[in-house]
């Protein structure tokens, strides 16, 4: 008999969820894709919250005795708690999933959107990893047993704690350098970075790590302590926009405003140049060849490369067809001895 009753009690939470999970998707059906994504997440927690609501009612009429009474109410007490915790981290993501609607990534000034985007994930990550801590302590507290060797734990927590502390060292320094990137952000989801003499983007942000997608697409797994503990680069750390350089190695000769005219004009036209810098200067003299150091704008990294790369092809291309006598040529100065020897064409006799 109390079998029976509890296996109508399940019968009909299955069967609440379906009406009202059935109800809820009609009402969405004909709403955007983020309505039908939030009926959708609510799922299983719905089936469990109800399932669990009509087990507590059909324990409570049931006949059972003391014994299995108090089993049935303590494994439905175990089930409450990994019902709230599983519904808090489902609001937390709705909610995270709300907040980050107006921002997008693949815009090209997205400063705003790594901002928030990576607040969001870190925060929600730590707090997954706190919910279920907290839930499997509460668990373990619903035992009496578990409960009493808590309290003399407790007791002696000086101990204990410094223990507790040199094993779990690697994981609290994650989890503390974790809240420290989520309120001071030294990087961002997206972010241009240099770690370790790889240059690649912030591509993920988890409870423990960081996967840095490196420009020729791999992969490098560095821990989140460490961007807390040691000096890299970030180019993108106030904005998307960057400056990139090129460097040309030109005869003394060059004529550097017909070099200027033809760099700013290669800007102009080009669709990468955000408008904003665009400077050619003599960068430095050597001994054969002059340094000219061209500078220009873009938007974000991946532009601010191509825009490198385009200057630097149609600019060489430019003076090789307008400009030769620019390129780097080497010059000798060779003493003839004999008054009435002949030179080689092209080699011009200095001081008589």
């Amino acid at each position: 008999m109390p079998a029976v009753v509890l296996g109508l009690a399940f019968l009909i939470g299955v069967l609440a969820f379906r009406l009202v999970f059935g109800l809820l998707t009609r009402a969405v059906a004909k709403r955007d894709l983020f309505w039908r994504s939030l009926v959708s997440r609510t799922r299983r927690p719905l089936r469990m919250g109800l399932v669990v609501f009509f087990l507590a009612i059909g324990v409570a009429v049931a006949p059972l005795d003391a014994a299995w009474r108090e089993l049935a109410q303590h494994a439905l007490l175990i089930a409450f708690i990994i019902l709230v915790a599983w519904v808090v981290y489902t609001a937390l993501n709705i909610w995270t999933t709300v907040r980050l609607r107006k921002f997008s990534l693949d815009a090209e000034d997205n400063f705003l959107a790594r901002k928030h985007v990576t607040q969001s994930r870190i925060l929600v990550r730590l707090t997954g990893w706190l919910l279920l801590i907290v839930t499997i302590s509460a668990i373990l507290m619903t035992f009496p047993g578990v409960r009493q060797w808590g309290v003399s734990l407790l007791a002696s927590a000086g101990a204990a704690g410094i223990v507790v502390g040199f094993a779990f060292q690697p994981v609290l320094k994650n989890l503390i350098a974790g809240i420290q990137l989520a309120i001071t952000q030294p990087i961002r989801i997206d972010d241009a970075v240099i770690v370790e003499g790889e240059w690649g983007w912030i591509e993920e942000i988890t409870g423990t790590y960081v996967v840095i997608k490196i420009w020729d697409w791999r992969r490098l797994i560095v821990p989140l302590s460490y961007f807390i503990e040691q000096p890299f680069q970030n180019w993108t750390r106030d904005g998307s926009s960057l400056i990139g350089g090129v460097l040309l190695y030109l005869d003394h000769c060059a004529d550097i405003g017909r070099i200027r005219d033809k760099m700013n004009e290669i800007c102009r036209e080009s669709e990468l140049w955000d408008g904003n810098v665009c400077h050619l200067q003599v960068n430095d003299f050597r001994e054969r060849v002059m340094e000219i150091r061209i500078l220009a704008s873009a938007r974000n990294a991946p532009r601010t490369y191509d825009l490198r790369c385009e200057i630097r092809e149609k600019l060489i291309t430019w003076i090789q067809r307008e400009m030769p006598e620019a390129l780097p040529r080497t010059r000798e100065t060779v003493s003839v001895d004999a008054a009435n020897s002949v030179t080689a064409p092209g080699i011009e006799v200095v001081g008589g």
